[in-house]
């Protein structure tokens, strides 16, 4: 698709979106002649509204079809095309290019970020569906990746208090794809990819995508198998009504690495230890099988009010156990301590969620009202047994090694030890209604404003004591919003935004006596921002925000088990970012942020005012550029640097700044066959990538070659 194609195909597709239902059942022609609908084809179609690395609009910010442009909120889109440049497989390693995103270790076993200052690893969403349980996400049936910055409860509920990750699904479209995707690379990496779909009829659309992965990695002991089938099918149930439904099953099996120690501060002799593994390989691994089906009705009412409802099942089967550094190397560097724990996390999800959105005039002004509930179940296990090992002549929770040696092959049995260990069966019921209006006073002038209120009925019962904890909140999340458009193509926008964290954190899972009575954490959001479609295929965004959490929980110095709740952070930042075509021949993705991340009230005795909270660097610039040399060659070369963080927010181990290269080759063998080789950190730089505490850390992987070839039929 040539650029002028491109940018008749997305002027036209962001038109037809204003288009009544009769308009809409009209078809298009693609540029290659390919006959479509606008209802296939609308803003929140993944193809017609994406143009290379730029996305013009999404429904996921405000539930309704809005452009970016008039999305009072900072959001990066990661679209197919950047994604399969790329050529990362892991959804933490992609975010990487997304400005103010940074990767967090997630204990080697799970997807986890760290946005605007707030760690999260329960944030992760699909098609606007939660999806949080924790383990590693592939990429392999993604159309698209949505960052959505700042606290956003009006939208997609509890949580989100530096913003939300959510996934977009491949869906059957009536288009006729035929896809293997096949590569290989250093440290025995294998994988394949399909991605199947056509037209049963002219009213049921069918898709198929499916994945297997045999690798291993850049560190000691690595390896891993997945693989994942995805079928999705489409029902025009008639001309307002279509039914959409996807069912997935993945499998990950892999070895978690918990990283090195610290010493003295700093990550123990890590330019040496790219590989090295502290621990006993025969113990440690970890598994998820998910099954994860979804339906989702639309229907367009004669009176206009569009109705959505997605109803979606999830059900994980989750466990993983691993042994690391337990405390820093010792100052002679001869001793250093190994534990370890095994944690079983099952968890099963059911939600169904029902939007309705009517677009009407009062005189001149345009509303476009948004309401809508959501029901929601989830139970599951949480299950933590501590690891003793066998010493012969007794079993302890600790044995030390040799930093120089650091493999140990004590034996290892796992138990339960009744105090600090989980042992609960679990279950939640939520119900939410929310409402907004996006008000058009006129073509300068538009506003949003919503409510929404939670009711989060919690509930955490141990398996040995038959003790049960319970606690019930009641959470009202307000959002507003102001948008000024001098241009047509310039805004500058305002907003407030309000998200709650409730007791049972991130994870909901076991629940004490201390917990129970604990009011949920909060998040307050204050952002000013511009965004300027420079071109149609090119925008520029650049946001100023001031973040608050509220409500972080202090350990009680007076009752074992409680807490205080007057733990605070404060995040000032800017970001700028840069999506899209800067000529007809160079594409960039990527950008800036500035972030200050400061704890505001001590929350223990070691996390006191003024720390740096862990993991946040002051500067981060993220920079991918795609060079299409000839209309067969192209070249991508991109750049990762970020700043010093700290570990953990105690600031006691620094972690170094660091910049990284990264190059892409892309050649187009034929219409139907396309070649690519990527090199990761290309100069080989030794760095620390990532961190989950003071004594797990991640160095980064050296110089590492993919490539892969994209066959279509």
């Amino acid at each position: 698709m040539d650029i002028g194609a491109a940018s008749r195909l997305l002027a036209t597709l962001l038109c037809g979106t204003a288009l009544a239902t009769s308009a809409r059942a009209q078809p298009a022609l693609l540029p290659d002649g390919t006959a479509v609908t606008l209802d296939q084809l609308s803003v929140e179609g993944a193809r017609g509204n994406t143009v290379g690395y730029l996305t013009r609009a999404t429904r996921s910010a405000t539930k309704t079809d809005t452009p970016l442009l008039d999305t009072p909120q900072s959001v990066t889109v990661v679209s197919q095309e950047q994604i399969r440049d790329q050529n990362f497989q892991n959804l933490t390693d992609q975010l990487r290019y997304v400005p103010g995103v940074i990767p967090a270790q997630g204990e080697s076993n799970r997807d986890e970020v760290v946005i605007r200052g707030q760690k999260t690893n329960a944030d992760f969403f699909v098609n606007g569906v939660r999806d949080d349980v924790q383990y590693f996400r592939d990429l392999y049936n993604i159309e698209r990746i949505e960052v959505l910055k700042g606290p956003d409860s009006l939208v997609f509920g509890r949580g989100g208090g530096g913003g939300v990750i959510n996934r977009v699904l491949k869906e059957a479209d009536g288009l006729r794809v035929r896809q293997i995707v096949a590569g290989v690379g250093q440290f025995n990496q294998k994988r394949v990819a399909v991605d199947v779909g056509d037209r049963i009829s002219d009213s049921v659309f069918f898709r198929l995508n499916g994945m297997f992965e045999d690798s291993q990695t850049y560190r000691q002991f690595g390896e891993l198998q997945r693989y994942g089938i995805n079928p999705t099918m489409t029902f025009l149930l008639g001309p307002a009504t279509t039914l959409k439904l996807s069912y997935e099953f993945f499998h990950d099996d892999r070895f978690p690495d918990r990283g090195i120690p610290s010493q003295n501060g700093r990550p123990y002799n890590y330019r040496n230890n790219i590989r090295t593994f502290f621990g006993n390989p025969d113990v440690n691994t970890t598994r998820v099988d998910a099954n994860i089906a979804t339906a989702t009705l639309d229907h367009v009412f004669e009176s206009g009010v569009q109705m959505r409802n997605q109803l979606r099942f999830a059900d994980y089967n989750r466990f993983y156990a691993n042994t690391l550094p337990g405390a820093p190397v010792n100052a002679a560097g001869t001793q250093v301590p190994i534990t370890g724990y095994r944690s079983d996390t099952d968890r099963t999800n059911y939600f169904s969620q029902n939007d309705f959105t009517y677009k009407f005039l009062t005189g001149d002004v345009k509303h476009t009202l948004l309401a809508g509930f959501e029901l929601g179940y989830q139970e599951g296990l949480a299950f933590r047994q501590t690891a003793f090992f066998n010493t012969g002549n007794s079993l302890v929770t600790s044995v030390v090694v040799n930093p120089m040696s650091p493999i140990t092959r004590a034996p290892v049995t796992f138990r339960n030890n009744g105090t600090t260990d989980a042992n609960f069966r679990y279950d939640l019921g939520l119900a939410a209604a929310y409402a907004q209006d996006q008000i058009d006073l006129n073509e300068y002038v538009q506003i949003v404003g919503g409510l929404r209120y939670d009711y989060f009925d919690f509930s955490s019962r141990g398996r040995v004591t038959g003790l049960t904890n319970e606690r019930v909140d009641n959470l009202v999340s307000p959002r507003a919003g102001l948008v000024i458009k001098p241009l047509a193509n310039l805004a500058f926008y305002g907003s407030y935004s309000v998200s709650y964290l409730p007791s049972s954190g991130d994870q909901i899972g076991s629940f004490s006596p201390g917990l129970a009575i604990a009011k949920p954490e909060g998040f307050q959001n204050l952002e000013v921002g511009v965004k300027y479609d420079v071109t149609p295929t090119f925008q520029v965004t650049g946001a100023l925000y001031n973040l608050d959490r509220t409500n972080q929980r202090l350990p009680d110095p007076n009752r074992a088990g409680f807490f205080l709740l007057s733990g605070r952070t404060n995040t000032q930042g800017a970001e700028i970012g840069a999506n899209g075509y800067l000529t007809d021949w160079w594409q960039i993705a990527g950008g800036y942020a500035f972030t200050d991340a400061r704890i505001d009230s001590a929350v223990s005795a070691t996390i006191v005012k003024g720390n740096t909270v862990g993991l946040v660097p002051f500067n981060s610039v993220s920079l991918w550029n795609k060079f299409d040399i000839t209309p067969e060659l192209g070249i991508g070369i991109g750049v990762i640097h970020q700043t010093h963080t700290f570990a953990t927010s105690d600031d006691t181990v620094r972690l170094p700044g660091y910049t990284r290269f990264d190059l892409g080759l892309f050649y187009q063998v034929s219409e139907s066959v396309r070649a690519q080789v990527n090199i990761e950190n290309l100069f080989d730089r030794r760095y620390i990538y990532t961190a989950d505490n003071n004594q797990n850390i991640t160095p980064g992987a050296p110089r590492t070659i993919r490539a892969q070839i994209i066959a279509k039929f």
